[in-house]
């Protein structure tokens, strides 16, 4: 079993057992949502002083709002495969994370950069259920990935019909129920035998299940497990985030974007049940994972 790592930003992320956990709260201001590619390269430095040199366990982040550090787990695996042994990145999330920011790195943007890289051959994101897909927002998703055959958006209850006039009717799976969204991605692994990475963030996940500070998808616990399951021994490296925690940012381009993305208000008198559903949830897909 590979040992687990907690990039321990804020705190977040429940005790578990034989974690190697690094503490960054030090970064949280500069990396916490977005960060420049100074800043990120810098983080990338200072974690490869202090990570094992073989390929890790699973992570866990935190809150959503470092999901853009799983390039950083991603890019490490770059001394094992090329574009001719190559893998493949799987993420569940409510959001396609191929925004465009033009700043540098951000929770929403960093997709792309994972499409980018030579020993990736494609990135499915799964689950997504939010308004970033939507014909109204197409223009902030960056386009090129997905005219390239690199990128795959599988949307749950979230029909959208640009694509079709766009040329990208192929890069969008839209369904309306999760059960047959999981069983057509499962089918399509069947007949591929690729090494996968997996990054999960719990704001897949309906309400019902968990609580996160994003909104919210439509996924239950079980098609996580389906996957993992289907996915099996392929999987070589794998990320969890979507904890719940709260952050007053100092940077006044940082406020101004969370404000824009309406990040929910969390209930300070529910915080303490919502992180130990979370760290039940985290131990289960960590016995899966590991």
């Amino acid at each position: 079993m590979k040992t687990p790592i907690i990039l321990n930003f804020d705190q977040s992320v429940g005790p578990i057992a034989d974690a190697i956990n690094i503490d960054l709260a030090n970064y949280q201001e500069q990396i916490r949502f977005g960060c420049s590619k100074q800043d990120y390269r810098k983080l990338a430095h200072h974690l490869d002083q202090r990570l094992p040199t073989d390929q890790l366990g699973t992570t866990l982040m935190g809150s959503g709002d470092y999901h853009h550090m799983s390039l950083y787990l991603i890019e490490r695996l770059a001394s094992y495969y090329s574009s001719t042994n190559p893998i493949q990145v799987v993420v569940f999330d409510n959001h396609p994370d191929n925004m465009r920011f033009p700043f540098g790195i951000h929770c929403g943007s960093w997709v792309s950069h994972v499409a980018a890289l030579p020993f990736v051959s494609h990135v499915h994101v799964m689950g997504i259920s939010s308004g970033d897909i939507g014909a109204w927002h197409a223009w902030e998703n960056r386009l090129l990935p997905l005219y390239q055959g690199k990128l795959n958006y599988w949307s749950l209850n979230r029909r959208v019909k640009w694509p079709n006039y766009t040329g990208l009717s192929k890069a969008f799976h839209c369904f309306d129920c999760g059960d047959e969204l999981i069983a057509s991605f499962i089918a399509l692994q069947g007949s591929l035998s690729l090494p996968t990475y997996l990054s999960i963030d719990k704001d897949v996940l309906s309400e019902t299940i968990i609580k996160t500070n994003w909104d919210q998808g439509n996924l239950q616990t079980y098609h996580l497990t389906d996957t993992i399951a289907a996915l099996g021994k392929n999987i070589i490296g794998s990320d969890i985030t979507g904890e719940l925690s709260s952050y007053h940012y100092r940077t006044w381009w940082k406020r101004l974007l969370s404000s824009l993305d309406n990040q929910p208000d969390i209930d300070p008198k529910m915080l303490e049940t919502w992180q130990a559903e979370q760290h039940q949830l985290n131990l289960y897909l960590l016995k899966l994972l590991n």
